[in-house]
């Protein structure tokens, strides 16, 4: 069946079409017009972009927890995140599930297993509308990494693994004064004794087994041909490190520096859309805006907030001065390819009608529809 989406501002890879048409048939874009068609649904000068492409985001996790304590059935919970992502423009999700916690009992032990065979059965069942994929958060210090990774990582849907390391002292939490503000808001019972054995705690179990669990971590992907994350990279060093294990992306670069050597050594540096929003790095890292300046950003993720995705690229088109596509491209083409998806992330001949409709006020973005395939699912 053919659809022509006409009267739209389609933005391309290396353009936008300023007045076009979409033509669209067994769910891939088949022509694109240069000029309006006799037919049609009419966007109304509306812009239309590939569908949005999230790699890392553990927005499920306020859904499964929706208040302290209150845990939700947890394929509900899968559905509601779904449909947030969806509204967001987001067509596909690599939900970033963490394997392994440093702060002990929490609800991303609890549900880890639960919420990988819900969004699996989700999909299988076809409740979700966005496509759902995974990204396995690896938290190297955990001593139960390996027996919570194993049954995951060879499912055929995992398309991203990360290696993460988040012991105070170093990387994201360098600056212990930050790390104990951001960790102390969780911690009724954290006085100055008790939170530096904690600490001392963690680091202990970093040294016992961060080392072996990264290098089994790496080999797996390695053999299964997943793309392989660093987190939090601080230095030049960091880098030579993710190098070293055939690391593709750099999440999450806490500096610039980290970012410079990134980008020089052929990485794609993801940064958080939430930073680009809010101005700043809620925990006192690089701005994601400056490294945009700086020509050191590739992607951006919603990371906690869905609808920072588009917002983020809309502002760094409005004020990083970067131009649509290249914003565009941050959220979708980019993210796409960095984790060895080729069927999507641009709008072109053959790839997937995964597509979003927006208008804007100001420099706030509005979806107005979105696509999946061809089909509406928004």
């Amino acid at each position: 069946m053919k659809q022509i989406l006409n009267h739209a501002r389609i933005v391309l890879a290396d353009r936008v079409i300023d007045n076009g048409a979409l033509e669209i048939e067994n769910g891939l874009i088949a022509a694109i017009h240069e000029q309006p068609q006799p037919a049609g649904e009419n966007l109304a000068g509306a812009l239309l972009l590939p569908g949005l492409v999230e790699i890392h985001t553990d927005n499920l996790e306020k859904h499964l927890m929706p208040r302290n304590g209150v845990l939700w059935p947890i394929l509900p919970a899968v559905i509601t995140h779904d449909a947030q992502c969806v509204a967001a423009g987001i067509t596909t999700v690599l939900d970033a599930l963490a394997v392994g916690d440093l702060e002990g009992e929490s609800v991303r032990l609890d549900t880890l297993h639960s919420s990988f065979q819900a969004i699996d059965q989700g999909m299988r069942e076809d409740a979700l509308r966005a496509d759902h994929l995974f990204h396995l958060r690896c938290e190297l210090a955990y001593p139960k990494l390996m027996d919570e990774l194993l049954p995951l990582i060879a499912h055929p849907a995992v398309k991203l693994v990360s290696v993460m390391d988040h012991t105070p002292g170093q990387r994201q939490y360098r600056d212990l004064e930050q790390y104990k503000k951001y960790y102390g808001k969780k911690k009724v019972d954290w006085n100055q004794d008790t939170f530096l054995a904690a600490v001392a705690e963690r680091k202990a179990k970093q040294a016992e087994f961060a080392g072996r669990h990264k290098q089994a971590v790496v080999e797996m992907a390695r053999a299964r041909g997943i793309a392989l994350a660093s987190h939090d990279d601080t230095d030049e060093a960091h880098i030579a490190e993710a190098l070293r294990d055939g690391v593709a992306i750099s999440e999450f670069p806490t500096t610039r520096e980290a970012a410079a050597a990134a980008k020089r050594h052929g990485l794609a540096t993801v940064m958080g859309a939430p930073n680009v929003v809010r101005g700043g790095s809620h925990s006192g890292n690089v701005a994601a805006l400056e490294l945009a300046r700086h020509d050191l950003l590739d992607i951006l993720s919603s990371d906690y907030v869905p609808a920072s995705l588009l917002h983020g690229a809309w502002l760094l088109h409005a004020q990083a001065g970067w131009s649509l596509p290249r914003a565009v491209a941050a959220v979708s083409l980019n993210p796409a390819r960095a984790v060895g998806l080729s069927d999507r992330g641009d709008i072109a001949i053959g790839q997937r009608a995964d597509l979003v409709a927006m208008t804007a006020r100001g420099d706030v973005p509005l979806v107005r529809s979105v696509w999946k395939l061809g089909g509406r699912v928004f």
